[in-house]
């Protein structure tokens, strides 16, 4: 069983709680971090910072918006974390959300799809070491050169869609999925399949991002909830809770609630289906179901609260050599 773990950036926990959780996934032996960015920090400065004091883990960077990250940037700063810190390093792309792209950013979101294909081909080469030379529609990137070592070409692809699964098959070593059941995490990585199938192609690695609680108390169940209230009425995630059971929280959330009346209305096991939470054995029975539905990676996003800060009881018995 692999796992990985990937910072959560709770928005409820002291923002520098990350940190101390890198460096206990990084002591216990995790083979990979995985460092996204969400509204406190840059994903490369973060990076950065826990990057220096680890001596075991990897890092993966991203999912980066690919229509907010342009390819050379995504490339530099790679390359500059994995020079900075002496880690391995690899990039995730992603497109992200309307919220953060077109609101946070002011940037334009049109036509996602292709931007991250585009971005794919484009990004591809120049952590590989080679000369940009990639102009599309939405991205593009010419006559740039990393100065710096190459930290290597595999990436991975935030999917979902069939678009995005389909970028993935071509372009990615690997392919990351997030917030899912088993069933759909299962699903996803048979439509990975079919679509590298279709190109001649190895199906990449199939990545789950799991959040994760060892032993949780009522903190941690509400703050996964928090998190999964964007996910309700979104296309494909609605279907998924739907047939987990959920179609009137879904309804509900298409009615387009004040997001505190949603919250309210998430029950309990909505959250529980799109987890791993319970004691020791629960979570590792819940890891081993994704595991057998398809998916190569397990990343835990372990929660932190007051009764477990930074995550430490949940990593500590997840750890590589835990016995399980």
């Amino acid at each position: 069983m692999n796992i990985e773990v990937s910072l959560g950036l709770w928005q409820d926990r002291p923002a520098a709680e990350v940190l101390d959780t890198a460096r206990i996934a990084d002591e216990l032996g995790y083979p990979a971090v995985w460092i996204g960015e969400m509204a406190t920090y840059d994903a490369f400065a973060l990076a950065t910072a826990a990057g220096a004091a680890m001596r075991t883990s990897s890092l993966v960077l991203g999912p980066f918006a690919v229509q907010v990250r342009d390819p050379m940037m995504i490339a530099m700063g790679a390359a500059s974390v994995a020079a900075l810190t002496g880690r391995p390093v690899q990039v995730a792309l992603g497109t992200s959300s309307t919220v953060v792209v077109e609101e946070w950013h002011g940037r334009a979101r049109s036509a996602p799809g292709a931007a991250l294909e585009e971005a794919a081909e484009a990004v591809a080469p120049i952590l590989a070491g080679g000369k940009s030379g990639f102009t599309g529609r939405q991205v593009g990137s010419r006559g740039y050169r990393l100065r710096l070592a190459a930290p290597g070409a595999d990436l991975t692809i935030a999917a979902f869609g069939p678009r995005a699964i389909a970028t993935a098959a071509r372009h990615a070593a690997r392919m990351v999925v997030n917030l899912v059941d088993p069933t759909t995490a299962g699903e996803l990585a048979e439509a990975l399949g079919e679509a590298a199938n279709r190109i001649g192609r190895e199906r990449p690695r199939v990545a789950a991002w799991i959040p994760t609680c060892v032993d949780p108390d009522a903190a941690a169940v509400d703050q996964i909830r928090r998190g999964v209230v964007g996910y309700l009425a979104a296309p494909g995630y609605s279907d998924m809770f739907e047939r987990a059971g959920f179609a009137q929280v879904v309804e509900f959330a298409r009615s387009r609630p004040h997001p505190r009346e949603l919250l309210a209305a998430i029950p309990d096991e909505l959250v529980f289906a799109v987890t791993a939470f319970g004691d020791r054995d629960a979570v590792l029975a819940r890891l081993r179901a994704y595991e057998a539905a398809g998916v190569d990676d397990l990343v835990i996003v372990p929660a932190c609260t007051d009764a477990d800060p930074a995550a430490a009881h949940t990593l500590k018995t997840l750890a590589p050599g835990a016995g399980f």
